[in-house]
């Protein structure tokens, strides 16, 4: 771990920047867009909007690394999304933040590409697995700092527009000043979603309704605090508690998939998360027992995701994996465009309640799904199974790629492992 802190403190500094930045300005947005009358579901469009821009640069910034380099990208898009960020209180209308989001939302897509190249390729078989939990955390400890930042006094209305804005910016000197252009940037062609879809109806469908729970998370957590009258301060505290959540579950329910029915521990998992979302949609709870609530609704959404690609990976070649992630990425995408439109169409109607509501039925779907399937096919054996890689909803083709080549890594050793004990 201290040899990939090391040799990539520089990325993993310049990450949690653009984290801190990216953080801050959604749930600002959400804040802010109801100090200007914004309606919930305008809301739901303009927090949309940013997932729109990621699915799309999804697929083109691989085109443009390779036509003009990761350095020309990476800077002219950390361009972009500074700009963006401090034209955001100069044009207060949905329609102009909804712009505003499709490019941020793109722009750090194309920035999150480059980076987890370079952090690949810096890495080696043995610290592939350890880079990619540093990465995680760093994006998920960003995210929570930024929160704290929310409640900085802004008598301007300018001043928390300006501060990520700053962020973003200081982001890019460690990384540009100190990591060397990556070799040629290659993906691999995706794989055909009804072909994906066969392979594992449970992780397809999964990935679909957590893409919409992590858009709900992502997008609408603030929008939920500022429709539900909650202070600045309970606002921060709350989204904070989600991905606490997500961090700390990651690691103990990966380490526990790896042991068991993995198909039964998302089952497991989903339940508890909707279970947990329903209870704050039913009852007028204390703030303080909100704040556990939304904690383990995060630790069960997140780990949830990189169980779904584990499970997929179990019923696939090795040789199919990598085809497969820029497949799941894209349905997750879907799911997290759609996220954001039904929680705010739901609020609009039964008020901020609905927010949990979108996140209890989209979960206990999943509970249903799994266990529907259970009945279909049987689960292949633990000792058949690939090996959890952490991974978090805001990774990119990249990142998931790392992640399989992460799991054939782990898988292989433990094979030969197993070869040579029976010799």
């Amino acid at each position: 771990m201290l040899h990939v802190l090391k040799s990539s403190w520089a990325l993993l500094l310049g990450m949690m920047l653009l984290m801190l930045g990216n953080g801050l300005q959604g749930s600002l947005l959400g804040v802010r867009g109801g100090d200007e009358g914004f309606s919930a579901f305008q809301m739901s469009m303009v927090m949309s909007a940013y997932f729109v821009g990621f699915l799309i640069a999804s697929r083109l910034t691989p085109s443009m690394i390779r036509n003009v380099g990761h350095v020309r990208v990476f800077a002219a898009l950390g361009s972009f999304i500074s700009a963006v960020l401090i034209l955001y209180p100069a044009f207060p209308h949905p329609i102009t933040w909804m712009l505003g989001r499709v490019v941020i939302g793109f722009c750090f897509c194309g920035v999150y590409v480059t980076a987890e190249s370079w952090l690949n390729n810096s890495a080696t078989n043995e610290t592939r697995g350890q880079a990619l939990s540093l990465y995680m955390i760093v994006q998920m400890v960003g995210i929570i700092v930024a929160q704290q930042m929310l409640v900085i006094p802004d008598d301007s209305g300018f001043l928390l527009f300006v501060i990520p804005s700053v962020l973003v910016s200081i982001a890019f000197a460690p990384i540009l000043l100190t990591v060397t252009p990556t070799p040629a940037f290659e993906t691999t062609k995706p794989m055909n979603l009804v072909a994906l879809y066969k392979t594992s109806p449970l992780g397809c469908t999964g990935m679909f309704l957590m893409g919409g729970v992590y858009g709900a998370q992502f997008g609408m957590s603030a929008v939920f605090g500022r429709e539900a009258g909650l202070s600045l301060g309970q606002i921060s505290l709350f989204v904070s508690a989600i991905y606490t959540g997500a961090l700390i579950a990651q690691y103990p329910l990966g380490w526990l998939s790896d042991k068991v029915d993995r198909r039964r521990l998302i089952t497991l998992v989903s339940a508890v998360g909707g279970a947990a979302a329903l209870v704050a949609m039913l009852f007028e709870v204390p703030f303080y027992a909100l704040l556990g609530l939304a904690f383990v609704i995060g630790g069960a959404a997140n780990p949830l995701y990189s169980m779904l690609i584990a499970y997929t990976n179990d019923f696939l070649p090795h040789e199919d994996m990598a085809s497969a992630s820029a497949g799941m990425l894209f349905i997750n995408g879907l799911g997290a465009i759609a996220g954001p439109l039904l929680a705010g169409w739901v609020m609009e109607q039964i008020g901020a309640r609905g927010y949990f509501l979108q996140i209890s039925v989209l979960m206990l779907l999943m509970t249903l799904y799994g266990l529907y399937r259970m009945t279909v096919r049987a689960a292949p054996s633990v000792s058949d199974t690939n090996s959890y890689a952490p991974l978090a909803p805001t990774g990119t083709i990249v990142a998931m790629e790392v992640a399989q080549e992460y799991a054939i890594d782990a898988e292989t050793e433990r094979a030969e492992a197993e070869t040579r004990l029976s010799a």
